[in-house]
């Protein structure tokens, strides 16, 4: 088996990150909380909320000690998926994924180690219906996950079964 450069994906949570973090410190410098632009009429606006929870506010009203959580699980996750890039357990897709994952879990690492809470800006709607606001490392995080599970399909299995 050739053994092939590491570089490129740890480049790619790099910029993954810095992106997130640019994005952010531009919505934050131009919007009031709560303030929303609309982008597209009836569709998609800018706006700036906090969301001291994960995913869909989850555990956001929690009262403070999920901030802990989930900075500890972010960061076992990081380092599992970094691990697993380095020792070659993904295949491409796997390791473009990991490294988006990991990217957009450190630009949400930031936000509650700078700010407290997660700081997101994307808003899509359609009449009554609201998809939760989310952010750049949001986005990097699902398609990273996408890559993942496609990843898995792609690998060969392993055989598992022992003689007893």
């Amino acid at each position: 088996m050739q053994k092939t450069s590491k570089l490129p994906y740890f480049l790619l949570a790099v910029a993954a990150f810095a992106a997130d973090q640019l994005s952010k410190i531009l919505v934050l410098s131009k919007f009031e909380y709560a303030e929303r632009l609309n982008v597209i009429p009836g569709f998609f606006d800018l706006t700036l909320v906090y969301n001291p929870g994960a995913a869909f506010s989850f555990l956001a009203d929690a009262g403070g000690w999920q901030k802990y959580f989930f900075l500890v699980l972010a960061a076992v996750i990081c380092i599992w998926l970094a691990r697993s890039i380095v020792k070659d357990e993904f295949g491409a897709w796997g390791k473009w994924g990991a490294a988006m994952i990991i990217g957009g879990a450190l630009g949400n690492v930031a936000d509650r180690l700078q700010h407290g809470h997660v700081v997101d800006y994307f808003l899509f709607y359609w009449q009554n219906w609201y998809y939760p606001t989310f952010n750049v490392a949001d986005c990097f995080i699902c398609t990273g996950a996408v890559l993942l599970v496609i990843d898995g399909f792609k690998q060969p299995k392993k055989n598992t079964d022992q003689a007893v």
